[in-house]
C-alpha cells in the first residue's frame, strides 16, 4: 500500500490559472488505469481523508482541488465555476498528467462536473461513478426556485462570514445523518470547509449553481455500463435520483450504502472503497 509521504503535490496551468493536484504513484507493474476523484463544494483534496493513499495499493491516483477551492486559482466571477467551464479545467489539467483514458469518481457539485465531462465529452473517461450527484434540472420552476436559493445562499456566505456559513451549511438537514460522527471527525470538516476564501466559494455558489447548468438527464445513455451511481440509504433525495438516473440509463449499474447518507466516501468509507473497487475491477466492462 501507498503511503502518504509517497504522494506527489503537482500545480497544473489551465485557462485562466492553475489547478492544484495530489497524486499518489502506482505500485510497479500495476496495470489498471489512474483513477481521479473530485471533491464536493467546500471540499479539497483533504476530504477524502486516507481513501486517495489505500486506493493507490494497485493504481495511480489522483486527486483534484477543484477552482476555488483548496489551493487552486480562486476565480472571483461567477462565469468562472459553471459547471461546463469546470469540467474543461479539470479535464485539461488531467490529460497534462495523465495522457489516456482515466477511471473518474465525483462526489455531489464534483460528480456533476464529471457527469457534464462525461457527457460533453470534455475528459477521457473509461468508467464514471457519480456518488450523491445529480444530471441537473428539466423543470423549469424547480429550476428557477433553486436559483434563488443559491443566490441567497451567496448572500448569507458575505454577510455572515464564513466560519457561520459552515456551520450553517453542516446543519443542513442533507448533512443529518453526519451528525452520528465521532465529535473530532465533525470538527476536523468544519476545520477544513473553513480554510476557504468566502468571495470565492460566494461565486462558486452564484456560478456552478445545478440551476445554472445544463440538464443532462437525455445524456446519460452513452455512458452505459462504464456508469456506477452510487448513494447513500439514509440520504432520501439523492436516493430517488439516483433511481431515476438508471431509469434514463438502463446499462448504468446502481449501489446503495444502507448505513450512509451523503457522504458516502466519509459515512462509510470502507463500504465506499468496496463499491469503488468493484465496479472498477469488474471483468468485461467497456474501455
Amino acid at each position: 500500500m501507498a503511503r502518504e509521504s509517497d504522494s506527489e503535490s503537482l500545480r497544473v496551468p489551465v485557462e485562466g490559472g492553475a489547478l492544484h493536484l495530489v497524486a499518489w504513484p502506482a505500485p510497479a507493474r500495476a496495470a489498471a488505469p489512474p483513477l481521479v476523484l473530485l471533491h464536493g463544494f467546500m471540499g479539497s483534496v483533504a476530504a477524502w481523508g486516507d481513501l486517495p493513499r489505500r486506493m493507490a495499493a494497485d493504481r495511480r491516483v489522483i486527486v483534484v482541488d477543484l477552482p476555488g477551492h483548496g489551493e487552486s486559482h480562486r476565480p472571483r466571477k461567477p462565469e468562472s465555476y459553471s459547471i461546463p467551464t469546470l469540467a474543461a479545467a479539470v479535464g485539461s489539467a488531467v490529460s497534462q498528467v495523465a495522457p489516456g483514458p482515466v477511471d473518474w469518481l465525483g462526489y455531489s457539485m464534483g460528480g456533476r462536473v464529471l457527469l457534464s465531462g462525461a457527457c460533453d465529452g470534455l475528459l477521457s473517461a473509461r468508467r464514471v461513478i457519480a456518488e450523491s450527484s445529480s444530471p441537473g434540472i428539466e423543470d423549469p420552476g424547480e429550476r428557477d426556485e433553486r436559483l434563488a436559493v443559491d443566490a441567497e445562499r451567496a448572500h448569507l456566505l458575505e454577510t455572515l462570514g464564513l466560519e457561520a456559513f459552515v456551520d450553517r451549511w453542516m446543519a443542513m438537514p442533507l448533512f443529518a445523518s453526519q451528525r452520528r460522527l465521532a465529535p473530532q471527525t465533525l470538527e476536523r470538516e468544519r476545520r477544513r470547509r473553513s480554510v476557504h476564501d468566502a468571495s470565492a466559494l460566494a461565486a462558486c455558489l452564484r456560478g456552478a449553481s445545478i440551476a445554472r447548468q445544463p440538464s443532462y438527464w437525455d445524456r446519460l445513455g452513452p455512458l452505459g455500463p462504464r456508469l456506477l451511481v452510487l448513494t447513500g440509504g439514509l440520504d432520501p433525495r439523492f436516493e430517488a435520483i439516483g433511481d431515476a438516473v438508471v431509469v434514463r440509463c438502463p446499462e448504468a449499474r446502481r449501489h446503495i450504502v444502507a448505513d450512509a447518507g451523503h457522504a458516502v466516501h466519509l459515512e462509510a468509507p470502507e463500504a465506499w472503497l468496496r463499491a469503488v473497487r468493484e465496479h472498477l475491477d469488474r471483468r468485461g466492462a467497456p474501455e
